[in-house]
């Protein structure tokens, strides 16, 4: 601003007064600190959420693993069981009932029926699951119907039991112990077939 004043000389000549206007100082500006502080929380945040998802993404990965390896050893033990359950049929042919035997040549030829074919689709399964099972458990099903076959063709020869005693059945009238080292091959192959699924941490 410009302002006229009179000096106290004689001089009529008014003397100009300049008054400068200072400038400003320039404001610092304070929130720094606190956008480098929400920053480091933000990436803190982030690294915790990108931590938390992996490790459930792993958790549900594993138990994805998990789950189709109990399936899959299920289906193996099904499999197992049908071949076991046809195992069994000379022992259930010695003991048929003599009082019924039209109607226990029906009942047994029924069950031998479902075996087989639950026996053929466990066949074409272990194979289209695994080559190495498969061929272990067809091997295992063709010693079967070889060795428990021929057992089958005698107990229908032998008059059924009528006796308690006679339910005892030794292994000189009915021997299947030649099939042993096909259930372990078996068993082995399903082994490793489950150990070769597990991921890689896990083993």
């Amino acid at each position: 601003m410009i302002y006229l004043a009179l000096a106290a000389s004689p001089s009529p000549t008014p003397t100009v007064i300049t008054h400068a206007t200072v400038p400003a100082a320039p404001v610092t500006a304070s929130g720094g600190g606190t956008g480098l502080l929400l920053a480091t929380v933000l990436s803190g945040a982030f690294l915790a959420a990108l931590i938390t998802a992996t490790i459930n993404i792993w958790v549900a990965r594993r138990k994805s693993h998990e789950e189709e390896r109990n399936r899959l050893r299920t289906a193996f033990a099904e499999a197992f069981a049908a071949y076991s359950a046809y195992k069994e049929l000379p022992y259930a042919i010695r003991r048929r009932r003599a009082d019924k035997p039209a109607e226990e040549r029906i009942r047994l030829s029924e069950a031998l029926r479902e075996i087989q074919a639950r026996l053929a689709y466990h066949q074409a399964w272990t194979l289209l699951e695994s080559p190495t099972a498969g061929a272990a458990y067809k091997d295992l099903i063709d010693q079967l119907r070889a060795i428990a076959g021929v057992a089958m063709s005698s107990a229908w020869v032998a008059p059924p039991l009528d006796n308690d005693a006679g339910m005892n059945i030794p292994p000189s009238v009915i021997d299947l112990r030649g099939l042993r080292d096909h259930e372990t091959a078996y068993l082995e192959a399903v082994r490793a077939h489950l150990k070769g699924l597990k991921p890689w941490w896990s083993r």
